[in-house]
């Protein structure tokens, strides 16, 4: 079983930080006191992005900011996915990682769900990475919406998936942080890849109703 040392405020490192989702990441996490550590291929691309965000987040290469973190993000294109994570084991050991890559595949018809042989995206991650908790989130929040400063708040519901209490507690934590927005549990990791795979509706949603949809769970 991982042991997990987790501060009440994580140093958080964005894994693929310069791409929308991890620069919107990044941007709300920051934004709300979150320590965060940007990271890419390029560390001179991760420091550009990192001064763009601001609220004091730096950037270097991914495995650097992995070893220095006490979280890590997962926020790449899914074709570089297993490559990445199989790539940072030593750095990610005894940490929480979370995962929010959506396999989808586009075509005239539009988005969909593309296989993955370990289930999902996330049971890809906790595969490759033993000595990890690996937490599925952030899945179907709008790059767009995080990445528009003119909000204030991010009014969505971020559903975490996975297998220890203590990480998908962090998590709900996590994202509860920035204003509006709402960790809720949401259930066990063998079921991201329907949370992944939603991500596919929303965006067919969006382009017929010219929004960016996102989830609220009602009842609670």
């Amino acid at each position: 079983m991982v042991e997990l040392t987790i501060p009440e405020t994580p140093t958080v490192a964005v894994l693929g930080g310069t791409g929308p989702q991890g620069m919107g990441l990044g941007y709300r996490l920051a934004a709300s006191g979150v320590p965060v550590l940007i990271g890419s291929r390029s560390p001179d691309r991760a420091a550009e992005a990192a001064q763009e965000i601001g609220f004091g987040a730096t950037g270097d290469a991914n495995p650097v900011v992995a070893e220095q973190a006490d979280m890590a993000i997962i926020a790449i294109p899914w074709a570089g996915h297993e490559a990445l994570v199989s790539s940072l084991a030593a750095e990610l050991a005894g940490k929480v990682v979370i995962d929010c890559v959506n396999p989808l595949g586009f075509d005239k018809r539009g988005a969909f769900a593309l296989d993955v042989p370990e289930g999902s995206a996330a049971e890809q991650a906790q595969a490759h990475l033993p000595d990890s908790v690996v937490v599925g989130a952030f899945h179907n929040v709008s790059a767009v919406l995080l990445n528009d400063r003119s909000l204030a708040e991010i009014p969505e519901d971020v559903l975490v998936l996975g297998e220890v209490r203590e990480a998908t507690d962090a998590v709900v934590a996590l994202a509860s942080r920035v204003p509006g927005m709402r960790g809720l549990y949401g259930g066990r990791l063998r079921n991201c890849a329907q949370i992944e795979a939603l991500t596919a509706n929303l965006i067919s949603i969006n382009r017929r109703y010219k929004t960016h949809a996102g989830l609220r769970i009602t009842g609670i």
